[in-house]
């Protein structure tokens, strides 16, 4: 873990270093003033050599200016270090989150996905600056503070010296307890980020059903955790703190009972004597920024340690040996395809399907809801990998076609659309980023929302909101149509693409979809059953199995499933 650590240093190495030498001169300016102080009270002084303390007064003066400008240096540059590194793990982990399969954000929430990107990263940064400066420069000062301190006296350094081991006990013993409690409150801190990210997302339907205290009550559950988690890990820290801090009192106790003793025994002079007590506290202040930085450095590991975690986490992988699909036909086939969820392997979602879909032609997919119409739906563009069989495109195995291949060639339109925040345009764009303007006024117009954008006042330009809040159902529906239109997929899905929406609104809709589904091979999923008459096909799923296929017609006479959903719709549209 430190050899990665170490890594993100690398681009800075040069700052990095002019870094660490300017907080060694700050360190070795420190120590002139003990120097001056002892040249003055044993020689200038006593010798009443004035021009020498007046030269003597200036020299530090114009070394504290000179540290003055070091500590900008490091404050500015130093920091710059650390955020530059911290956007470089954040970059690395968002390029890796998004090479992640379905499954691990099936499994993880994206508050607690956040905490990392955002919380955790920073305490890492604060590590990448201040822990080599206080590890090394404060170990440096403490060497040379303590070969100052001998010169001086050697026995009475060595008395003070005996502390230190006492002081590395104290810290080495609550390290672990502050490692861990620090790692406990930064899981409780991911859960409060979750909560709310959740909330806060769906907060009009909390409006709607009037459920804040409901809310408000998951929120404390999350905020009591982080709270007593927040109680150990302070505890921890206060027992540490206070602890080390009386033991580096102990240091100044015994400078004045032992350095009185040496002067009253004559072993040292009184200007020594002053100027041990003024240089211990150069010592000293080492030591202390040693016991600061143990818990910096807690923080730091803690939250890199969280980064690795999801580095660690293995990506979407091809097959060795995938590659691009060229000229694709659209023709697919499921071959006795079996599929469970990593999550709960022993529940069977399918089981021994085999479908075929011909070139341009439309597959309907209908059942009860959970009989695996969508995972169909997801194992076409490979988002996840079947248990055992095969799905094939244009005769070719899914899992050995590239990742970018399969899917720029698969359109999806769901039920649950998701919009970007930002502008029509750039969501549009989204179905191909280098489309030209008249490619993007082309789509919107073949999905029959041309007309509504040149209502607005900035037209393509105009904001959307936060997935698309300011639109209506069937306007966010006719985006998403708008930016498949602009991907032009060989093979198109419409996983329930006009299901939430009203009955005037889904006959616009699905306008825009007949002219999308032309010449391409289509999958639908429908539960409205009028929508999928004329479908090449129609395939009854029920529980995981196909139970039935075959057309409209076909089924209506043959079938049963298919038969008793239809004229239950039937009968439920009569009524209404």
């Amino acid at each position: 873990m430190l050899k990665r650590f170490i890594g993100y240093y690398r681009p800075y190495k040069n700052m990095f270093i002019l870094d660490m030498l300017a907080s060694l001169f700050i360190s070795l300016i420190g120590l002139v003033y003990p120097m001056v102080t002892n040249r003055m009270l044993n020689d200038l002084i006593p010798n009443k050599k004035y021009s020498g303390i007046i030269i003597g007064g200036i020299l530090v003066l114009v070394l504290y200016f000179i540290r003055m400008l070091l500590r900008y240096f490091v404050q500015y540059y130093g920091h710059m270090i650390g955020t530059n590194m911290q956007a470089n793990m954040r970059r690395d982990m968002f390029k890796h989150l998004e090479t992640l399969p379905f499954t691990y954000f099936d499994n993880h929430e994206t508050g607690r996905i956040l905490s990392r990107m955002t919380n955790d990263l920073f305490d890492v940064a604060e590590l990448a600056h201040h822990g080599p400066e206080n590890l090394i420069v404060s170990s440096l000062t403490l060497i040379g503070s303590f070969i100052y301190l001998l010169s001086i006296n050697v026995y009475l350094t060595f008395i003070i010296f005996a502390c230190v081991p006492i002081l590395v006990g104290v810290s080495s013993y609550y390290r672990k307890r502050m490692h861990a409690a620090f790692k406990e409150r930064r899981t409780t801190t991911a859960g409060i980020n979750a909560s709310v990210e959740s909330s806060i997302t769906g907060i009009r339907v909390t409006k709607a059903f009037t459920n804040n205290d409901t809310e408000l009550k998951k929120f404390e559950e999350n905020n009591k955790l982080f709270v007593e988690a927040s109680r150990k890990s302070y505890n921890a820290m206060g027992q540490y703190h206070s602890i080390s801090s009386f033991i580096t009192d102990v240091f100044n106790v015994i400078i004045i009972i032992a350095g009185g003793l040496f002067l009253y025994a004559g072993d040292i002079s009184f200007g020594d004597y002053t100027t041990f007590i003024v240089s211990v506290n150069v010592f000293i202040n080492p030591v202390t920024q040693l016991i600061g930085f143990m818990e910096q450095f807690q923080n730091g590991v803690s939250g890199f340690e969280r980064f690795i975690e999801i580095l660690d986490e293995k990506p979407e992988k091809e097959n060795d040996g995938a590659t691009d699909i060229e000229n694709v036909e659209g023709e697919i086939s499921f071959k006795d395809v079996s599929f469970a969820y990593e999550v709960n392997e022993e529940k069977i979602v399918l089981n021994h399907i085999n479908l075929e879909v011909k070139k341009g032609q439309k597959l309907a997919l209908v059942g009860h809801s959970g009989g695996g119409k969508t995972t169909i739906c997801h194992l076409i563009p490979n988002f996840y990998r079947v248990s055992s069989g095969e799905v094939l495109l244009d005769g070719k195995n899914v899992n050995d076609i590239t990742f970018t291949s399969l899917r720029k060639n698969i359109g999806i339109v769901q039920q649950d659309v998701f919009l970007f925040n930002g502008t029509i345009k750039e969501n549009i764009l989204y179905g191909r980023p280098d489309a030209t303007d008249e490619e993007v006024i082309k789509a919107a117009k073949l999905s029959n929302i041309y007309d509504y954008v040149m209502t607005l006042p900035n037209g393509f330009d105009s904001q959307i909101g936060e997935r698309g809040v300011k639109l209506s159902g069937g306007q966010k529906q006719r985006l998403s149509i708008a930016r498949v239109f602009l991907k032009d997929p060989k093979v198109l899905i419409l996983d329930e693409a006009t299901s939430a929406l009203d009955n005037t609104t889904e006959i616009l809709i699905q306008d825009a979809l007949d002219e999308l589904c032309k010449g391409r091979t289509t999958i639908v999923v429908a539960h409205r059953l009028s929508t999928i008459k004329n479908a090449d096909e129609i395939a009854v799923i029920d529980k995981g199995e196909v139970v039935e296929k075959g057309t409209h017609d076909q089924l209506m006479k043959n079938g049963k499933i298919y038969k008793e959903l239809y004229n239950l719709q039937f009968r439920k549209n009569q009524a209404i």
